[in-house]
C-alpha cells in the first residue's frame, strides 16, 4: 500500500484545489463487544469546493462500499489508501460508506477487552495520519474543517468525542449520539472514546467563562484514579494558559481520558485529552511519576493553543506545537503547579533524549525538511521535542520572558484556526522584541548538532571557553565551593559567546559549572578540579539544577567515551544514594544500569553489574521507609537482579512478603521481581502462571506474556521470535512485552542464531505490517552483536528500501558503533587513571 505515504508535494497541490465546508462522520459502534467482529461501518459526508475535476480521499479500511459525488453514485476506485474522485463541481458533497478496521496497534480505533470484567473500550488515535483509518478524510494538517459526530453505541456507554453532546437519541440497547460541529480543526486531532468509562466531573470558572472538566478511565482502574490532582492541575493550567496567552480556551469542555495499550504519553485532541494509564499506578508511585503526570497534562493543555488552534501548514514545521508544548509543560509545571522543580529534570534527563538523538547521523534540523508521512512519524523525537524545548529556553534568556510571551499572544491573534510555517512566528518575535531573528533562527533552528562546552588554559594560562560546532550562547557559569561539607555557589558569571573561543576571567573556584541555571542547549565538560570535587562532594551541591547539570555532564562525557564508564558508575554507587532529588535520582539509575550493560568493557561487566546489584540492595535497606528513594531503589534492585543472580534471595524474599518497614510491592512491582527471577533461572512457568491469575488484568497479562519470554531457555526464546514476527494478533503492549522477554537478561547465547533472520526479514515486515509495529520490530529485534559487519552489508544491499526503515536500521547501528567504540576504549585504558572532562 504504498499509496498510504502521502508526499508533501501531492498534498499541497490538494490543499490549493479544495476548500472544506463540513464533515460529517456517522460510526455504528454497536457491534465493538464482539469479539468475531473486525470491522465497523462507517459513514463519511464532506462538503467542500473546489477548482479541480478530480482529487482523492485518504481511507484505510476493510472495504468501501459507495461513493456518491453529488448525488450521484460512482464506480468505487479504491487501492486500500485512497479513494478516487472524479467529476467534481465547484461545490460538491461526497458520501463514502466504508467499513473501519477495529486497531489493535494503537493506530486508528482502538479496541481493548478488559480481562478483569469482561467490559469493551474504545478510543481513537490519529497522529500523523490515521484518522483515515476511520473515515475517508483529506489526510493533511493544512485542510481544517468543522467535524460533526454522529456516534451508534451500546447503551450505557459514555460517548465522547471533541465536542459536548447536541442530542442523545436512548434506544433500547443502543443509543445515537450526535456531537456539536467543531471549531475548524484538522483530521488528526479529531477524537471518539466510547465504553463504559467511569466518569469524574469537575469544572472551572474564569470571569464570564465556564469549562466543564471530565476525566475518564476504565472501570477495573477507577480506585486508582487520583482524579483530584488531576482536576487541581488542569485548573491550575487553565489559569496559567488564559493569562500567558490571553485568548481564552477556545474548545467549549476539556475531558482527559486514560486508555489502555496507548502508543504516546498523550494526545491534544481538543476537547478530549488521550493520556496513557501508565500515568496511573497500581499501588505506590513517587512524587516525580506524578510530576510527570502533570507536566504532561500541561504540554497537552498547551497545545491546544500551539498545535490546535494554530496549527503547522505541514509536518516540517511539527516544531511550531511540540517544542513549544514540551517547553510549557516544564515552565507551567514549574511556576503554575507545587512540581517547582520541573526543569531539574529537564536539565538532567529530557535533555539527555536530545542529546542521544542530535548525536546520530540522521539527525535534522529543528525545522526538519519532511517530505512524506513516513518519515514524518519517525520525527516525533528528541530533536523535535526536547531539543526544541531547550532551544526556546534559550530563546526565552536571549529574548527575555515578556517579549517571549507577547510574541505569542500576537502570533495567536493573528493566526487562530489557521495553519503557519516558521517565518509566522518570527515574525512576531521580531516586532515585539525588536530583535532581528533570522540568525538566531539560522543558528538554532536550521542547523543540526549540539555543542559542546569546556574551559581550557592558554599558553599565558588565561582562561578560554571552547565550543565546538560555534553558536550563540546566553550562558551563565557557576563558581562553587566546598564550605563545611556543602558545594554551594560563591558567585556566577552572565556572558554572551559566539565564537570557537572565548576569553573569560575565573577566580579559582572547587567547581567551576558551565551552564549554570541550564540556560542553553550545550553538553559541558568538567575540568579536572572540578571533576575530583563531583567525586567526592556531589551529593553535597545544594542547589539540584546544578546537580543536575552535573549528572548530565557525566552521563555525556560516558556515552562520548571520555569518562571511564567505572568511573561514572562509581560516582554513582557513592552519590546515588544520597541524591534527594527523587526525578534526579530515576535517570541516574536507569543510566548507571545502561552504562554497565552497554559502554563498560566486556571483561569488566560481570564485576560491575554484582557491584551494582549490592550497592541498590544496600541503598533499598538504607533508605527512609516509605520514601520515593525506596521505592525507586526496590526497582532499581529488580531491574538489575535480572542481570545477576546474586540477591536471588532477596528477591524472593521480598516477593514473599518480607519487605522493608514502609516499602509497598504492587503487583508492577512483583512482576519486576519475579521476571527477575525467572530470568535468572530462579522462578519458572507455574510462578508465573499463579501471578497471573492473582493479577488477571490487562497489565497482568501483558507482565506474565513478558515473563514467559524470559525463561532462560533456547527454544522458549526462538518460540518468542516467532511470535513476534509471525502472530499479527498481538497488540502492540503484548508486541513489546514478547520482544522483552526475548531479550531479557542481555543473554546473547540464547539469541545471537536469530541476526541474519532478523537482516531477511525487516523489509518485509516494514511492507506488511503498520509503521506503529514495524518500527517496534525494527529497533526492538535489533541484533547487539559484536561486529558491524551484518548491519553495514544490509545497508549497503538495500539502498532502496523506505527512507524511514533505512533511517531506523541506521540509528540502530549508530547506536552500535558507539557501544562497540566506548567498550573498546575502556578496555585499553588504565581504570586507575582519572579522567579529565
Amino acid at each position: 500500500m504504498h499509496t498510504a505515504n502521502l508526499t508533501r508535494e501531492e498534498t499541497a497541490a490538494r490543499s490549493a484545489a479544495v476548500s472544506v465546508r463540513s464533515i460529517r462522520v456517522e460510526l455504528d459502534l454497536t457491534g465493538a463487544p464482539e469479539r468475531a467482529r473486525s470491522g465497523f461501518p462507517t459513514v463519511t459526508t464532506l462538503e467542500f469546493a473546489s477548482t479541480t475535476s478530480s482529487t482523492w480521499l485518504d481511507f484505510i479500511g476493510e472495504s468501501v462500499e459507495r461513493v456518491v459525488v453529488n448525488g450521484v453514485d460512482q464506480e468505487v476506485v479504491y487501492d486500500g489508501a485512497r479513494i478516487a474522485v472524479h467529476d467534481l463541481a465547484d461545490v460538491n458533497t461526497i458520501r463514502v460508506e466504508a467499513v473501519g478496521v477495529y486497531s489493535r496497534s494503537g493506530e486508528g480505533l482502538h479496541r481493548f477487552h478488559d480481562p478483569v470484567d469482561d467490559r469493551t473500550y474504545l478510543y481513537t488515535q490519529y497522529e500523523p495520519a490515521d484518522s483515515r483509518r476511520v473515515m475517508a478524510c483529506f489526510e493533511q494538517p493544512d485542510i481544517k474543517a468543522p467535524y460533526t459526530f454522529v456516534i451508534d453505541a451500546p447503551a450505557g456507554w459514555e460517548v465522547l468525542s471533541n465536542q459536548s453532546a447536541a442530542t442523545v437519541d436512548a434506544g433500547v440497547g443502543v443509543q445515537r449520539v450526535e456531537f456539536a460541529p467543531t471549531l475548524p480543526i484538522s483530521s488528526y486531532i479529531t477524537s471518539v472514546a466510547a465504553g463504559p468509562y467511569a466518569r469524574v466531573d469537575g469544572d472551572w470558572r474564569r470571569d464570564e467563562q465556564h469549562i466543564a472538566l471530565g476525566v475518564f478511565v476504565r472501570q477495573s482502574l477507577a480506585q486508582y484514579l487520583e482524579s483530584d490532582e488531576i482536576l487541581e492541575v488542569t485548573r491550575q493550567g487553565l489559569d496559567f494558559f488564559t493569562d500567558a496567552f490571553a485568548y481564552p480556551y477556545p474548545w467549549g469542555k476539556y475531558d482527559q481520558i486514560f486508555v489502555p495499550e496507548y502508543n504516546l504519553g498523550a494526545m491534544e485532541n481538543p476537547g478530549l485529552v488521550t493520556f496513557t494509564e501508565a500515568y496511573l499506578s497500581r499501588g505506590a508511585a513517587t512524587d516525580a511519576q506524578r510530576a510527570a503526570r502533570a507536566n504532561t497534562i500541561l504540554h497537552e493543555m498547551a497545545h491546544m493553543w500551539f498545535g490546535d488552534l494554530v496549527t503547522m501548514k505541514w509536518w516540517d514545521d511539527l516544531w511550531l506545537k511540540e517544542s513549544f508544548a514540551d517547553y510549557m509543560g516544564s515552565h507551567a509545571s514549574a511556576v503554575a503547579t507545587r512540581f517547582h522543580d520541573a526543569w531539574v529534570k529537564f536539565a538532567a534527563n529530557r535533555k539527555a533524549w536530545a542529546y542521544q538523538q542530535d548525536q546520530l547521523p540522521t539527525t535534522h534540523p529543528i525545522v526538519a525538511d519532511i517530505t512524506d508521512l513516513e518519515a514524518a512519524k519517525l520525527n516525533f523525537d528528541g530533536i523535535t521535542y526536547a531539543k526544541g524545548a531547550a532551544v526556546l529556553k534559550q530563546l526565552v534568556a536571549f529574548v527575555g520572558d515578556d517579549a517571549f510571551f507577547d510574541g505569542a499572544r500576537r502570533y495567536f491573534a493573528q493566526n487562530a484556526f489557521g495553519n503557519t510555517t516558521l517565518d509566522d512566528f518570527l515574525v512576531q518575535l521580531s516586532a515585539v522584541s525588536g530583535r532581528d531573528m533570522t540568525e538566531w533562527s539560522r543558528a538554532w533552528l536550521q542547523t543540526t548538532g549540539v555543542s559542546t562546552l569546556w574551559i581550557e588554559k592558554d599558553a599565558e594560562g588565561a582562561s578560554v571557553l571552547v565550543q565546538t560546532d560555534p553558536r550563540p550562547h546566553r550562558l551563565r557559569i557557576g563558581l562553587y565551593d566546598d564550605i563545611d561539607g556543602r558545594v554551594v555557589r560563591r558567585d556566577q558569571l552572565a556572558l554572551d559567546i559566539h565564537d570557537e573561543r572565548t576569553p573569560v576571567e575565573l577566580p579559582d573556584a572547587a567547581l567551576v559549572l558551565l551552564n549554570d541555571d541550564d540556560l542553553t542547549y550545550a553538553k559541558v565538560r568538567l575540568d579536572e578540579s572540578s571533576l575530583a570535587t563531583v567525586q567526592n562532594s556531589l551529593s553535597a551541591v545544594e542547589d539540584p539544577l546544578a546537580r543536575a547539570v552535573i549528572w548530565s555532564s557525566l552521563w555525556n562525557a560516558t556515552r562520548d567515551g571520555e569518562l571511564i564508564a567505572s568511573q561514572y558508575t562509581s560516582i554513582v554507587r557513592a552519590h546515588a544514594p544520597h541524591e534527594t532529588n527523587i526525578g534526579l535520582l530515576g535517570g541516574v539509575l536507569a543510566n548507571a544500569l545502561f552504562a554497565i550493560r552497554h559502554y563498560v568493557a566486556e571483561d569488566d561487566r560481570a564485576q560491575e553489574q554484582r557491584q551494582w546489584v549490592e550497592a541498590a540492595s544496600s541503598a533499598l535497606q538504607s533508605a527512609d521507609a516509605g520514601s520515593d528513594a525506596q521505592l525507586s531503589w526496590a526497582r532499581a534492585f529488580a531491574t538489575a537482579s535480572a542481570f545477576d543472580d546474586a540477591r536471588a534471595g532477596d528477591i524472593r524474599a521480598l516477593l514473599d512478603g518480607e519487605t522493608p518497614e514502609g516499602l509497598v510491592v504492587d503487583p508492577d512491582l512483583r512482576w519486576q521481581l519475579l521476571t527477575a527471577l525467572v530470568t535468572t533461572g530462579h522462578a519458572g512457568v507455574d510462578e508465573i502462571t499463579a501471578e497471573q491469575q492473582a493479577d488477571d488484568t490487562g497489565s497482568g497479562r501483558t507482565a506474565a506474556r513478558r515473563a514467559l519470554g524470559s525463561l532462560p531457555d533456547a527454544a522458549v526464546r526462538a518460540d518468542a521470535w516467532g511470535q513476534a514476527w509471525n502472530d499479527e494478533s498481538l497488540s502492540n503492549d503484548h508486541l513489546d512485552a514478547v520482544i522483552s522477554g526475548f531479550r531479557a537478561g542481555g543473554r546473547r547465547d540464547l539469541i545471537a542464531g536469530f541476526d541474519d533472520e532478523y537482516f531477511a526479514r525487516i523489509g518485509g515486515a516494514w511492507s506488511e505490517r503498520s509503521i506503529e509495529l514495524a518500527r517496534r520490530l525494527v529497533v526492538g529485534l535489533f541484533p547487539a552483536a559484536p561486529s558491524l559487519a551484518p548491519v553495514d552489508a544490509w545497508i549497503a544491499d538495500n539502498a532502496s528500501a523506505p527512507a524511514a526503515l533505512r533511517r531506523l536500521v541506521v540509528e540502530q547501528r549508530d547506536h552500535l558503533a558507539r557501544e562497540l567504540r566506548v567498550r573498546a576504549a575502556q578496555a585499553q585504558s588504565d581504570s586507575s587513571s582519572a579522567a579529565v572532562l
